[in-house]
């Protein structure tokens, strides 16, 4: 009733329905005869309307919505608003109405009788089934989208039933919906038009639901892979018959424009389109109009670039050949700003290489286009942006590990490679990096590649080559001349020439024209000679002769017949003989000796060139190598970068280059070593992955083989290792042995090898020891179940002839002590063997009988030995006096001896004793006393202290146990106050006995080991002569051992090292000995950490050993201050400044160890801006002899460390208010040249403004001038508020001023009188070297002894004088220099010292307050 009265009096026939580009379009009246909604139907009254027309359609078939479309308008219109099941059953309506008139289409359209009004109700009737279907569609899709927003929320009520309505049923519904229509699509609807177009409304109503759905954010998901298929087939169904492709070309790029998910989707869909339905010109106009896009527009709209450039990149990956087809579309693209687009667009050229432009049967334009492509791959791995960088090199990763890049271009894509090592970006160092692993990985040329063996190989090949080069040039054929050649080839040429008079056969004419000057034909005449084209040289002559009539050559008598003039000018102008000499075309005879001359020749020449490729190809291999090998010498220093993934990277390159068998492979892998103490799990784990790849998965047929390449693999890595290396490789291997990742075989075969079952080197031998005792910190019971065989075999009789092999067994045991859970220390009593076993018995003997033998190897023996007393010994302070006892009853024996055979000669030696002992026995008995003393000390403090706090514990843990046992008898009590208050009572008990524990070890070393009674006090004096009189032992060794021996006694007592201190600082600055000093100066750096109190005022004196002119001395120097400074054990004055001087250290690696250090001290708060401006006034010094270019190289990395921007404005105010304080022109240039290095920020410049009256006066030097004229340019170019740039322009003007008006200054004083330097002026530095030279160690009388109040005082004194001015406290300190330069007498040593707290008796007991090692 609605649809007839919308009509009115309009006949039947007459009106149409036109789709509306807007819905509410059809509520309007659009013109006579025009369908138009008269009524929109409320949601309550959609069900009674549904049903009318479901009975209608029964009724009727399709032609049934012309009488009811306003009901359906009606639920489009409030689709929200309806119910679920009324919004299903319209679309289930509505496919069957829509599916039964595509199935009575065919009939309809087919019947000759269908009148004209007939076919315009049906062609209604389809465009409103239609625009009613595709209405629900994409109500239904913007519905489901919603939702999908909505349960992003988990805290909706109703999610399960909004997922079911909204989300299943349509789910299911859109694929039969999309095949359906693409079953209506299919059908030839234009004979419904009359058989024109189909209207382009229709197509667009049928195409916009399914790009609607593909704006579907979840489309690209694998569970719509059937919709996004279905959807494709629709568009493709519309491509093929409807002229859709402009209109999809418009909107693709639209949609890549606004929606990036959908990028993949059409690369997929074009691919089909392309490769299945043919439509391949619709990629070349997709590429096209992403061409035509302006490079400025991409650079803006980085969303549309986003999708664009995904696009092309899937477009390559599916039809690559296509996509090169159209590539020259897109390559200016690669000149514009979007770094995206130029990804995209190498990623295209590099599948295009992968996937088609491969192989060596290409022709010359796909070469070229090839080349071209690899050209441009090849220039953008130096583009401007980091990202294009990484990804080229990604690219050529891939295209290297497909093996298409082309021999020819190895070389240079290496090379540009190795030089990205050094790039900037992390990301392109570490692609980089993968690029090489892959060169590495598929090189062509040799699985092994040492430059040493290829350039032996190299040097062979091209002498034999030059040889073969010198026998053939011997050996050659005489020249065969060109007559000689026209002979042997006359036979065919008259053939050929011949077959020009013969009727021609179809097809066989070529097309060759006559060049335009006799000189040009005849060039191409004789080229088709040369290439043995007889045929087409003769016919071309044959046109010549007509074309250029009695011209020469092309002329000849005219009684010779058409053949013989053309063979005659084919003589002449292959022979290049003038008309008349040899006009007889007659053959000489046969040409069989020519050919017997010329065939002999073919296989040395087939041998040269062979030899010339071998050449060729192993100079490529060597190249390879070189670079490769520079690539390493770069990698390897990058493992110690802060970012994991290079480090990872690194590493894997070390490996894959390990196997490849370069040699300076094996120095990186060793270097990857100290990584595995790394924090973090990836690179620690990184490590672990590389020694199992190149150690754990030896080659071997049997278990047995493997075993003894796994062996000989890691016995190679002991020799000459290091002991850091050890430890490194120690706890990899231990690793190993608790992942059960060694076999059972390779430890039996190191017992058969160490026992000497398995026949082997005493240096394999004492590698498997030390292979033993690393997977004996993994599993301790694999030297424990063997112990006897290691005491019988390792300390037996023969042992005084390989100390080295005693002392690995030594280490191999002292793992049972080391390897105690702590969760078992407070119930279990540590492991200890008993006084009389078998092991100590051996150690004393071995000691005793070395003790009096000359040998370089016993001390670091005793030493291990000694240790393993005090690790696993009950009782071990009575053994370690019993073996001193006996090696000094020998040293007793041994003087008696030789002074009795001297009594009658020189009686007066026998109480000097120097020259009646041997310097060796006295050198063992010296670092047998140092060493006892030190282990007694640590044994004191950790051993003992260990174990009285775990009995303490148990004690604790018994009373508890009786106390609760007996209250559980009595009524618990109902207050837990009471408790709390017993808890924290017994916490400060706990805390209390922890304090007396610690009095009474200390009270233990300070009055009981060096008193008489104990026997380390007879060995003192001795230790003590030897160190004072180092004009009568001056034995280098015996002098390196009594400083040693005295800092590990003076690690016993506070007392006795306050007292002797001042005598081992002076050994450790007087002597000429770089081992005495370096021994001392690590000894200092322990007793700092024991005794800090008492160290602390000399701690001068140990960073003077920072300017050592020996560099081991200063390596060792800087190691301990680096230890001390980090670990807080010191207070940070000028030490800083001199670890500063270390940056410029000519040895690279201490200049790599001060590196460290400030690296290290950076990662703690503020600590490098705290002690900047301290370090600044130091090394501007005059006096401290730093020159200005190293004092500009030691800023640069120390203001690199600051880097916050409150830090930053803070330094510029201090920095300018120094200027008042500091009094030379050299100092004034610092100040300046720092300020530099800072960053001006607008806080910046306004501090710079705030205090222009301190610098105001130094601006008359140029060179300060010029330094601030490049501070203020460098804000300029930054940019920023107009009112700050008109401060800078003020600031720039007032400099300028001031400079001027010390330049006029300046020339007033030259024309007057000459004026007097200033005292300032005059002061010249001190010292021109920063390394002092060594004092003569003539007495102790000379040295300075610190004192610790005097400048304070004197500070005291001027503070009421100065004016308030900014001051740094190493102002104060150089103001005092003066006063602790002046010698004090012994009774003048500081008393009173800055006290060091200690934070409890716990932390004093801690092993690491203890010296483990010296060297």
């Amino acid at each position: 009733m609605a649809a007839a009265t919308a009509r009115g009096a309009v006949p039947e026939a007459a009106w149409e329905f036109r789709l509306p580009l807007n819905p509410a379009d059809l509520l309007r009246d659009s013109g006579p005869g025009c369908y138009v909604v008269q009524r929109v139907l409320p949601a309550s009254e959609l069900p009674p309307a549904l049903t009318a027309f479901r009975s209608a359609f029964k009724a009727h078939g399709a032609l049934a919505v012309l009488q009811h479309f306003d009901s359906l308008y009606s639920l489009l219109r409030c689709f929200q608003a309806a119910e679920t099941a009324v919004k299903e059953d319209a679309l289930e309506l509505m496919m069957c109405v829509v599916s039964h008139h595509s199935n009575e289409l065919p009939a309809i359209m087919h019947d000759s009788g269908l009148s004209r009004a007939d076919c315009a109700a049906h062609l209604n009737a389809l465009k409103m089934n239609c625009y009613l279907l595709t209405g629900l569609v994409d109500a239904f899709e913007t519905e489901t989208c919603r939702n999908a927003l909505l349960e992003v929320n988990p805290s909706g009520k109703n999610k399960k039933n909004r997922t079911k309505t909204s989300g299943s049923f349509w789910e299911e519904e859109r694929e039969p919906v999309l095949h359906l229509l693409t079953q209506l699509l299919q059908l030839d609807l234009r004979q419904l038009w009359g058989g024109s177009a189909v209207d382009e409304e229709f197509v667009s109503l049928m195409t916009g639901s399914c790009y609607h759905i593909l704006e579907n954010p979840s489309i690209g998901l694998q569970k719509y892979r059937a919709t996004r298929e279905a959807v494709t087939h629709l568009l493709a169904a519309v491509l093929t018959h409807y002229d859709h492709m402009f209109s999809a070309i418009v909107k693709i790029t639209q949609m890549l424009q606004h929606f990036e998910h959908v990028a993949p989707v059409f690369a997929q869909a074009v691919s089909l389109w392309a490769t299945e339905y043919g439509l391949k010109s619709l990629v070349g106009e997709l590429l096209r109009e992403i061409g035509q896009k302006f490079p400025q527009d991409l650079a803006h709209d980085t969303s549309g670039v986003k999708g664009y450039a995904t696009f092309i990149t899937e477009l390559a990956e599916q039809i690559p050949a296509l996509v090169l087809a159209n590539m020259s579309v897109l390559l200016h693209l690669l000149n514009g700003e979007s770094y995206m687009m130029r990804n995209a667009i190498l990623a295209a050229m590099a599948e295009v290489l992968v996937r088609v432009l491969n192989g060596d049967q290409l022709e010359e334009a796909a070469r070229g286009t090839r080349d071209k492509f690899l050209s441009m791959l090849q220039s953008h791995i130096c583009d401007i942006h980091g990202f294009v960088r990484s990804r080229v090199l990604q690219l050529f990763a891939r295209i290297v590990q497909c093996r298409v890049l082309p021999l020819t271009q190895f070389q240079s894509v290496v090379s540009v490679a190795v030089g990205r090592l050094k790039d900037k970006s992390v990301m392109v160092v570490k692609n980089a990096i993968q690029l090489l692993a892959a060169f590495l990985s598929n090189n062509p040329f040799s699985c092994k590649l040492s430059c040493t063996d290829l350039t032996e190989a190299l040097k062979k090949e091209v002498q034999k080559l030059q040889e073969m080069r010198d026998r053939d040039r011997s050996t050659a054929a005489p020249v065969i001349t060109s007559e000689e050649e026209w002979e042997a080839m006359l036979p065919e040429v008259r053939a050929a020439t011949q077959q020009l008079f013969q009727p021609l056969q179809e097809g066989e004419e070529e097309v060759l024209e006559v060049g335009e000057t006799v000189e040009s034909t005849s060039e191409q005449i004789t080229g088709l000679l040369r290439k043995l084209n007889y045929k087409s040289a003769a016919r071309l002559t044959r046109k010549a002769l007509c074309h250029f009539q009695g011209k020469e050559p092309f002329s000849g008598p005219a009684e010779e017949s058409e053949e013989a003039t053309i063979l005659s000018v084919l003589k002449r102008l292959y022979t290049g003989s003038c008309p008349g000499e040899n006009s007889e075309d007659s053959p000489r005879g046969s040409s069989s000796p020519q050919a017997e001359e010329v065939v002999p020749d073919k296989q040395p020449q087939t041998e040269l060139a062979k030899q010339e490729m071998l050449v060729q190809y192993l100079q490529d291999a060597y190249n390879f190598s070189v670079k490769i090998t520079e690539a390493l010498s770069l990698i390897s220093k990058m493992m110690h970068e802060n970012c994991i993934s290079v480090v990872q990277e690194s590493i894997e390159f070390l490996v894959t280059a390990s196997q490849f068998g370069v040699p300076q492979a094996v120095l990186g892998v060793r270097r990857m070593l100290p990584l595995i103490w790394s924090k973090e799990p990836g690179i620690k784990e990184a490590v672990l992955d590389a020694y199992r790849r190149l150690y754990l998965s030896p080659s071997g047929k049997s278990e047995r083989a493997r075993a003894q390449s796994l062996v000989h693999s890691l016995s190679l890595i002991m020799v000459d290792a290091s002991l850091g290396t050890i430890q490194c490789l120690e706890e990899i291997i231990s690793e190993f042995v608790q992942k059960d990742e060694i076999k059972p075989a390779v430890i039996q075969l190191l017992w058969e090898r160490f026992t000497e079952k398995s026949q082997c080197s005493p240096l394999e031998q004492r590698a498997a020891v030390i292979l033993l005792g690393m997977m004996a910190r993994g599993k301790p019971e694999i030297v424990g179940s063997n112990l006897d065989v290691l005491v019988t075999v390792g300390l037996s009789e023969k042992v005084c002839e390989d100390y080295r092999l005693a002392q690995e067994v030594c280490n191999a045991i002292s793992k049972l002590a080391s390897n105690r859970k702590p969760a078992l220390e407070q119930s279990n009593a540590p492991f200890r063997l008993p006084q009389d076993h078998m092991l100590f018995a051996s150690l004393s003997e071995t000691l005793s009988k070395g003790f009096a033998q000359p040998s370089g190897h016993w001390i670091p023996f005793m030493e291990t030995a000694v240790t393993l007393i005090y690790k696993l010994a009950e009782g071990a302070g009575d053994i370690c006096a019993h073996i001193l006892q006996m090696c000094s009853q020998q040293a007793l024996e041994k003087l008696e001896e030789a002074d009795g055979q001297k009594a009658g000669v020189s009686p007066n030696r026998v109480s000097d004793g120097a020259g009646s002992l041997p310097t060796f026995m006295l050198m063992h008995l010296l670092s047998l006393v140092g060493q006892v003393a030190l282990q007694q000390v640590q044994y004191l403090e950790v051993s003992v202290s260990t174990e009285l706090r775990r009995r303490r514990c148990l004690r604790e843990e018994e009373k508890s146990k009786k106390h609760s046992d007996s209250s559980m008898k009595k009524q618990r009590p109902l207050s837990t106050g009471n408790e709390t208050t017993m808890e924290e009572e017994l916490g400060l008990v706990g805390a209390s006995a922890d304090d007396t524990e610690a009095e009474l070890i200390r009270s233990i070393c300070e009055t009981e080991l060096l008193d008489d009674k104990h026997l380390l006090s007879a060995f003192v004096p001795l230790v003590l002569k030897v160190c004072k009189n180092p004009g009568l032992y001056s034995d280098p060794a015996l002098s390196a051992a009594a400083a040693l021996s005295l800092g590990k006694v003076c690690m016993i007592s506070s007392e006795f090292c306050s007292s002797h201190l001042r005598l081992l600082l002076t050994m450790m600055e007087k002597s000429t000995l770089p081992g005495v000093r370096s021994n001392l100066i690590i000894a200092a750096g322990d007793l700092a950490i024991r005794f800090p109190n008492v160290v602390e005022p000399w701690t001068s004196h140990l960073c003077a050993r920072l300017r050592d002119p020996c560099p081991s001395v200063r390596h060792t120097a800087g190691l301990v201050m680096t230890h001390l400074i980090l670990e807080d054990m010191i207070k940070v004055k000028g030490q800083v400044s001199e670890m500063a001087t270390l940056l410029i250290d000519p040895e690279e690696a201490i200049m790599g160890l001060a590196h460290n250090f400030f690296s290290e001290l950076s990662n703690k708060d503020n600590a490098i801006y705290n002690l900047l401006p301290d370090i600044i006034s130091h090394l501007s010094d005059p006096n401290c002899g730093i020159e200005e270019e190293p004092f500009h190289t030691i800023m640069r990395h120390l203001f690199s460390y600051i880097s916050k921007d409150k830090q930053r404005e803070s330094l510029v105010e201090k920095l300018c208010q120094r200027f008042r304080t500091v009094r030379t022109d050299r100092q004034y240039r610092d100040l300046s040249y720092c300020l530099t290095l800072l960053p001006l920020s607008e806080r910046g410049l306004q501090k710079l403004q705030d205090n222009f009256d301190c610098f105001a006066d130094k601006l008359q030097d140029p060179a300060v001038y010029s330094c601030f004229q490049t501070l203020l340019a460098r804000f300029s170019r930054a940019g920023s508020k107009p009112e700050i740039k008109a401060l800078a322009e003020d600031l720039e003007q007032k400099m300028s001023a001031s400079h001027n008006r010390g330049l006029d200054s300046a020339v007033t004083c030259q024309e007057g009188s000459a004026t007097p330097v200033t005292e300032a002026t005059k002061q010249k530095p001190t010292r021109s070297s920063r390394h002092q030279p060594l004092s003569t160690a003539n007495s102790g009388e000379d040295f300075v002894t610190p004192h610790a109040f005097q400048k304070q005082k004197c500070a005291q004194k001027r503070r009421p004088c100065k004016k308030a001015v900014i001051t740094f406290s190493s102002d104060e300190e150089n103001n005092s220099e003066d006063d602790l330069l002046a010698e004090l007498r012994e009774e003048e040593t500081p008393t009173k010292t800055t006290p060091i707290t200690r934070s409890s008796a716990r932390q004093a007991r801690r092993g690491n307050h203890l010296p483990l090692s010296f060297d």
